[in-house]
C-alpha cells in the first residue's frame, strides 16, 4: 500500500511547536516509507480564520525545510487542499447518511438545545440531546426543508453498524470512548458548513490518505470518526495519535505561555536543523520491541550494535535502542532512523537547555560542514551586528564569519554573536560593570609592566601577526614574568576584550589585526594612567 498521509491545520493562527512537530512527523513517516504528503487546509471555521494565517504556516513550514508534495501552491491529485472549496463532497456524503438513516435532519433553535441540556445535566442523564427531531416524519421534514427553516445534520448514534476498533499506532489498542461523545454528533451546521468530524472523514477517504497522524487531543473523537466510516462503508486509514507536548513546569503548551509560534525561533536565530532535531526526539522513547518471525535467513548473530536478541517461542525480540533526546541528528538521519512504534505514550516535557546544546552543536556542523553554509551563517548574522554596531566599520559580512567561526562552541545561536563577544566590532568598555570587577582583582604594577612590555616587544611579531606565533610569543611572556598562566591571561583579556572569557586569546589578537591590538595596548594604557592620577 502506497502511504500518503496529511497535515492539517486550521489557519486560526500562527503554527505553534506542537503543530510543526505533528508536521515533522507526517513529513518523516512519509519519506521513510517511500510516501507522500499533503498540506490541507481546515477552514470550515469561517469566524474563527485569521488573516494571513495560511501564508504563515507555509512560511514556517518552508522555514523548517519540510516540503510537502501537494497543497496550496503546490496542486496535484487531490485538489483543492482548502475545505471551504469542497463543501460540494461533504453535502453529498451528508445525503448518504440521511438517506441510509444513519443521520438525521435537526431543527431545534439553539435556545431549545441550551434549554434541554440544562435540563439533561440535571436529572443526572449523561445525553446532551433529547433526540426530539429523530422521530418526525418525511413528510414534516421535506416541509420543513420547503419552507426555508434552519437545520443541522446529526449522526443518529442509536443506529450505527458493527466496526472493529483497530489498534493505535502509538497507544495501541484503546479502550471504546463512546460514553464521552456528545449525543447525535453534529456532522453539518446551519450555514451548510460541515464540523470537522465530518469534513476529516470525507477528505481523509477522498484523497485516499493511507495514514493519520496527529495530535493526542484527538483521541476522544476517534469513536465518532470510525463510526462515520463504518456508517458510509468505508475503510478508515490507520491512526496513530502523538502524545501533548509540555511546558518544563509540566503545564500544556499555549499561546499564552513562553515562546511556541515557530515564528518566536525563527526570528531568534535558532537553526532551523536544531529545531526539528528537539522536537522529534521529544516522545521518541528509550527503546522499543518489534517481533520479527524467525527463520534461517535471521540469524541472532547478526545483532547490530545497540540492538539485544532474545528468543522465545519462536519468536525473536529485538529490543532497539532509540536516539537519546540530545543526539544531534540532521532532517535525512531522522528520516533513516524514524519508526512510529518507537514514540512515547506519554506527554513530553519540552527542554529549553537541549534545544541550547543541539544549536550549538548544528551550527558547528554548519561552520565544519563547507564554506557556502558558513557564508549562508554570516549573511544572517551581518544585519544583527549591523543594528547593533551601527558605527562599527568591522561588520561586512566577510569578517562576521571569521568572528561567527572563532566562537564556534560558545554561540548557541546566531543572533548571540553581538552579546558574545562586542569586542570584535567596538573597542572594550573598561567602565562595563564584569571589566571593572577584573580590573579591580588585577594588581596594578603588573599590569602596567604587562602592558610596557607588550609595547616593546609586539613588534617582534609583527611580520607574520599569525595565532601561532602571537601564541609562543605569549607563552615565553608568561615565563619571563614569573606569573600564573590564568592571572597574565586575565590581564590580556581585560586589555583586549574587556570580558571574562572567549576565544583563545592568540586567535583573538590575529583577528582584531595588529593596529586594532596595539590601539587597544594604547587604550588600556590611558584607563590605567587615569586611574592611577586620581
Amino acid at each position: 500500500m502506497s502511504v500518503l498521509v496529511r497535515f492539517a491545520p486550521s489557519p486560526t493562527g500562527a503554527l505553534h511547536l506542537g503543530g510543526l512537530r505533528t508536521a515533522l512527523y507526517n513529513y518523516l513517516f512519509a519519506k521513510k516509507l517511500g510516501g507522500k504528503w499533503i498540506l490541507r487546509i481546515e477552514d470550515t471555521d469561517a469566524g474563527r480564520a485569521v488573516p494571513g494565517a495560511v501564508d504563515g504556516i507555509r512560511s514556517a513550514l518552508e522555514w523548517a525545510g519540510l516540503e510537502y508534495d501537494y497543497g496550496p501552491g503546490i496542486e496535484g491529485p487531490h485538489a483543492p487542499y482548502f475545505q471551504s472549496e469542497r463543501l460540494d463532497l461533504y453535502h453529498k456524503y451528508a445525503h448518504r447518511l440521511l438517506d441510509s438513516g444513519h443521520a438525521y435532519r435537526c431543527f431545534c433553535s439553539p435556545d431549545r438545545l441550551a434549554t434541554t441540556r440544562e435540563q439533561l445535566a440535571r436529572s443526572g442523564s449523561n445525553a446532551t440531546y433529547d433526540k426530539a427531531c429523530l422521530n418526525l416524519t418525511d413528510e414534516e421534514v421535506a416541509r420543513r426543508v420547503r419552507a426555508g427553516e434552519k437545520f443541522i445534520v446529526r449522526l443518529n448514534d442509536g443506529n450505527l453498524p458493527d466496526r472493529s476498533n483497530p489498534k493505535d499506532l502509538v497507544f495501541g489498542a484503546l479502550r471504546d470512548a463512546h460514553a464521552s461523545l456528545p449525543t447525535d454528533p453534529v456532522l453539518l451546521k446551519s450555514d451548510k458548513f460541515p464540523t470537522y468530524h465530518l469534513a476529516s472523514v470525507v477528505d481523509d477517504h477522498e484523497m485516499g490518505i493511507s495514514h493519520v497522524l496527529r495530535g493526542e487531543e484527538w483521541l476522544a473523537s476517534l469513536p465518532l470518526h470510525l463510526d462515520l466510516y463504518a456508517s458510509l462503508g468505508l475503510k478508515p486509514p490507520r491512526f496513530a495519535h502523538l502524545p501533548l507536548l509540555l511546558n518544563p513546569d509540566g503545564t500544556k503548551m499555549s499561546k499564552r505561555k513562553g515562546d511556541v509560534q515557530v515564528m518566536d525561533y525563527q526570528r531568534k536565530g535558532w537553526e532551523p536543523e536544531a529545531v526539528l532535531n528537539w522536537l522529534a526526539l521529544a516522545g521518541w522513547g528509550q527503546s522499543h520491541i518489534k517481533t520479527l518471525q524467525e527463520d534461517a535467513s535471521s540469524p541472532s548473530s547478526s545483532c547490530s550494535e545497540g540492538e539485544d536478541h532474545h528468543h522465545h517461542h519462536g519468536h525473536q525480540h529485538v529490543y532497539k535502542t532509540a536516539p537519546d533526546s540530545t543526539t544531534v541528528m540532521t532532517l535525512p538521519e531522522l528520516i533513516r532512523e524514524f519508526d512510529i512504534s518507537s514514540l512515547t505514550h506519554r506527554r513530553t516535557v519540552l527542554d529549553p537547555a537541549k534545544l541550547e546544546y543541539l544549536n550549538k552543536h548544528h551550527l558547528k556542523r554548519k561552520m565544519d560542514e563547507s564554506p557556502e553554509s558558513k557564508k549562508v551563517l554570516a549573511e544572517r548574522a551581518h544585519p544583527i551586528v549591523k543594528a547593533a554596531f551601527p558605527s562599527s566599520p568591522y561588520t561586512s559580512a566577510g569578517y562576521v564569519g571569521d568572528v561567527i567561526k572563532l566562537l564556534e562552541g560558545r554561540l548557541v545561536t546566531v543572533t548571540d554573536i553581538a552579546n558574545a563577544a562586542p569586542y570584535f566590532f567596538v573597542d572594550p568598555d573598561y567602565n562595563s560593570d564584569e571589566a571593572t570587577k577584573m580590573y579591580e582583582k588585577i594588581n596594578k604594577k603588573t599590569y602596567a609592566t604587562v602592558l610596557q612590555r607588550l609595547e616593546a616587544l609586539f613588534p617582534e611579531i609583527l611580520p607574520s601577526w599569525d595565532a601561532t606565533d602571537i601564541s609562543v610569543f605569549l607563552q615565553r611572556e608568561v615565563d619571563a614574568l614569573g606569573l600564573k598562566q590564568k592571572e597574565y591571561m586575565t590581564i590580556l583579556r581585560h586589555v583586549f576584550t574587556g570580558m571574562k572569557a572567549g576565544p583563545g586569546m592568540a586567535d583573538t589578537l590575529q583577528l582584531l589585526g595588529k593596529d586594532r591590538t596595539f590601539e587597544r595596548i594604547t587604550n588600556a594604557q590611558k584607563h590605567l594612567d587615569a586611574d592611577i592620577s586620581q
